[in-house]
């Protein structure tokens, strides 16, 4: 997504320093407050844990609550929410969706259920419909025909700053239009949540977000001055710090290298595994898939062509029928492996 542009039908807000210290989405007269440089590292530093009554205040407004019923926040703090999805329930319901350019059917009657928790990976060949289909998932585009429901509730009929409190996107690609610190850009994940008047529940969870994602050296440091994977990093806590149970990742592991690859696929399986989220990666590579995902969609010519855990997706048969190609499966530290390279 852009910056602030979160689950937008078809609009995308602008945003630039209006004057020192703040920055303005100058499409709506939303501001957001942009602190100075040095209070971001001291804050950084200092992990902004908070006390007292506004502890443990989530999204919602809901305070913290133990027991069965409590749910994962970002920092494994067991919290509820009123809106928090029926057990067994799918977390995404597609039924019949299409997308059409001009005679071209890129998403083609694609009828699935993604279970809630855990890391469903979206593979296929260029052209498949992969990221289209995340796209409209995530209301970044419309659809043609069919229906998309997120929680049970249709993503194209619920409120905009609703859908952002329970699902949040990164796109494949990811620019802003000033120069911001990390702690600024993970800050704009709180945006849905208190619409430009951040309180300190909401900064105990950007400070959070940087913890996880291990950023909290970086938390004062420009996004120009960091590495591709430190950046992309940066991007994923600011969604992870949006504090929704649904993720929508497209191509997460896009620019990065060998060793920051694994490190950005452990962290999503951590994601789903440790804090309970709905992680839907689009990515290419299917070994990734197959070692880190619960679930695998195979998509080919806009159509939904396949669908289930590794151990049945990573099969010589079912990967020549995705991608016409000889690919021969191993099983490797029980993991399936594709060989595809000669």
């Amino acid at each position: 997504m852009g910056l602030v542009d979160f689950m937008r039908t078809g609009r995308k807000d602008r945003v630039e320093l209006d004057r020192p210290g703040r920055a303005a989405d100058t499409r709506s007269g939303i501001r957001v407050a942009v602190d100075e440089r040095a209070d971001l590292d001291d804050r950084a530093r200092a992990g902004d844990r908070v006390t007292g009554d506004r502890a443990g205040v989530g999204v919602t407004g809901d305070r913290t609550m133990t027991g069965d019923r409590a749910g994962v926040g970002v920092d494994g703090d067991r919290s509820i929410r009123a809106d928090a999805p029926v057990p067994g329930a799918p977390a995404i319901s597609l039924q019949a969706v299409r997308k059409t350019y001009e005679r071209t059917h890129v998403v083609d009657d694609v009828t699935a259920d993604i279970p809630a928790g855990g890391v469903t990976s979206i593979i296929g060949p260029n052209g498949a419909g992969k990221s289209t289909l995340l796209s409209m998932i995530g209301r970044l585009l419309s659809t043609d025909g069919g229906s998309i429901s997120v929680a049970g509730q249709d993503v194209f009929e619920t409120d905009t700053r609703e859908l952002a409190r329970r699902l949040a996107v990164l796109r494949q690609e990811n620019t802003t239009t000033v120069r911001l610190t990390v702690w600024d850009l993970v800050s704009f994940g709180r945006f849905p949540h208190h619409g430009g008047r951040p309180g300190p529940a909401d900064e105990r969870l950007i400070s959070q977000a940087l913890g996880y994602m291990n950023l909290h050296p970086f938390a004062g440091r420009y996004l120009d001055e960091l590495s591709g994977g430190q950046r992309q990093r940066a991007y994923i806590a600011m969604v992870l710090a949006q504090d929704t149970d649904v993720l929508l990742l497209d191509e997460p592991l896009n620019n990065l290298d060998m060793k920051h690859a694994v490190e950005m696929m452990r962290l999503i399986r951590r994601m789903a595994d440790e804090l309970g989220k709905t992680v839907v990666i689009v990515i290419h590579d299917i070994n990734y898939a197959s070692c880190y995902s619960d679930q695998m969609l195979a998509m080919r010519s806009g159509r939904l062509i396949h669908q289930g855990p590794p151990s049945q997706i990573m099969d010589s048969e079912v990967l020549r029928e995705i991608y016409d190609v000889d690919i021969a499966v191993e099983e490797i530290r029980g993991h399936r492996i594709g060989i595809y390279f000669s």
